[in-house]
């Protein structure tokens, strides 16, 4: 059986408390699914950043990842920048495998938990 990642991969920012729910996000996912490795990355400002998170999973043996975007829309980020980063990754090490998908925000069921949150918060404040 292949060792299998999942990498979620989150813009980053200046202020580090912007990274709480990304951390809770990667805590859920990994208790959820305890035999698979969740790691998060980063695009830039805050540490740590793709190549990175691939080449310790790839040290560690880990022969499938999946690159799941934590973006509400597939901006210019996920348009240009990631698939230029995962092709670097793919040339760095060839016989990882290696899966991107659309941002969070592009699922249904996102959206629509997105959906029943802003509705719960008129519910709060009629």
């Amino acid at each position: 059986m292949k060792k299998q990642a999942l990498i979620l991969f989150a813009h980053g920012a200046r202020a580090a408390s912007w990274a709480e729910p990304f951390l809770r996000l990667q805590k859920l996912t990994q208790e959820s699914e305890p035999e698979l490795k969740v790691e998060l990355a980063f695009l830039e400002l805050m540490q740590p950043q793709l190549p990175e998170v691939v080449k310790n999973l790839v040290d560690l043996s880990y022969e499938s990842i999946t690159i799941t975007p934590i973006f509400l829309g597939q901006g210019g980020h996920l348009l240009r920048d990631l698939p230029l980063m995962v092709e670097e990754i793919r040339q760095q090490y060839p016989t990882l495998q290696i899966q991107q998908v659309a941002a969070a925000g592009e699922d249904a069921g996102v959206l629509q938990a997105i959906r029943d949150y802003c509705l719960r918060a008129v519910a709060v404040n009629p």
